[in-house]
């Protein structure tokens, strides 16, 4: 199997990334467990494994793409909001069965502007929207719930399958069993922070 990236370990005042190798096929689940500093985690993080920072000990043999939540993207979409068919690609192929699954709701139709698309499918259509360039993501599950991090995770999953490649930067313990690796964040001071578990069955 090909290096997607390599990450020796990443150190900061407060916490520790351990070392993993990311191969194509795979997805591996960072947990940050749960708590305010979240974000500002995810975001320091999802910037040095797509190149956008720099770090001594992380190499990246692949360029990813962080799968960004929906955000209007000049001032054209501040007035008028992009409707589905023009937020995907002009050649998107509606009857693949990613697709499919996400127009399984029948609340709204390629015609519905993003800004009215419910959570988890504006969430997979902004999955599929990266995943038509390339095969090699970071992806989050926030403000899915319980069904909607399955289905992503299973999606995702299907894609790595076929080449790809994952990291799922997260903040529950959820999914330990069906990642190909599993890392956990370190605190320095030996310290966890209160979080929030979450069970999910998967069929």
């Amino acid at each position: 199997m090909k290096i997607v990236l390599e990450n020796k370990g990443i150190k900061t005042d407060t916490y520790y990334i351990p070392p993993f190798t990311l191969y194509e096929g795979e997805i591996i689940v960072l947990y940050l467990y749960n708590g305010t500093h979240f974000y500002d985690t995810e975001m320091y993080l999802k910037d040095i494994f797509c190149g956008k920072r720099k770090h001594e000990n992380v190499i990246i043999h692949k360029k990813m793409t962080f799968v960004d939540h929906f955000k209007k993207s000049n001032l054209k979409d501040v007035f008028f909001t992009p409707r589905i068919s023009r937020y995907l690609k002009k050649d998107s192929d509606f009857a693949n069965p990613f697709l499919a699954k996400v127009f399984e709701n029948k609340y709204f139709t390629k015609k519905t502007p993003m800004n009215k698309v419910p959570g988890t499918p504006r969430k997979l259509l902004a999955l599929y929207a990266v995943l038509y360039k390339t095969k090699d993501i970071i992806f989050d599950v926030a403000g899915l719930d319980c069904q909607g991090t399955e289905l992503t995770f299973k999606l995702v999953d299907e894609e790595a399958k076929n080449g790809g490649s994952a990291i799922l930067l997260t903040a529950f313990d959820n999914l330990r069993e069906h990642a190909s690796k599993f890392i956990s964040i370190e605190w320095n001071d030996g310290s966890l922070p209160l979080q929030e578990k979450i069970k999910i069955d998967f069929k």
